[in-house]
């Protein structure tokens, strides 16, 4: 049996899943996605794949589209093609040329709202 980290698990072309779904390991989505969903390790959305709603993951590679709000712990790759539409959190984010996004993107660790709220240094 194969350890968590390096399971892949796999949504085919042609497959509708609506609700939550937790996934130890990585997945791949070529078919359509509508809830809530939590992946351990990387999701991959190929050019097939549609998905709409929250979504949390290690790492996401996304050829397809998404519509919601992706939240990452390291890296978003949004490969030609992908079309974003919500809101992004992560540490890295690589856009290739051609991809459509139509959100807003957070990269640091403090919120917007946070910073408003933090205290100024005095020199």
């Amino acid at each position: 049996m194969q350890k968590s980290d390096t399971m892949m698990n796999i949504l085919g072309n042609g497959t509708r899943f609506k609700g939550n779904l937790k996934v130890a390991g990585s997945l791949r989505i070529d078919g359509d996605f509508d809830g809530e969903m939590t992946v351990s390790e990387t999701l991959i959305v190929g050019k097939a794949g549609k998905l709409k709603g929250t979504i949390k993951a290690k790492n996401s590679i996304i050829g397809g589209i998404i519509n919601g709000n992706l939240s990452t712990k390291e890296k978003v790759e949004l490969q030609v093609g992908a079309k974003f539409d919500g809101d992004l959190i992560c540490k890295k984010l690589i856009i290739e040329e051609g991809v459509l996004f139509d959100g807003n993107c957070q990269m640091s660790e403090i919120k917007p709202m946070e910073k408003e709220k933090q205290p100024e240094k005095t020199k």
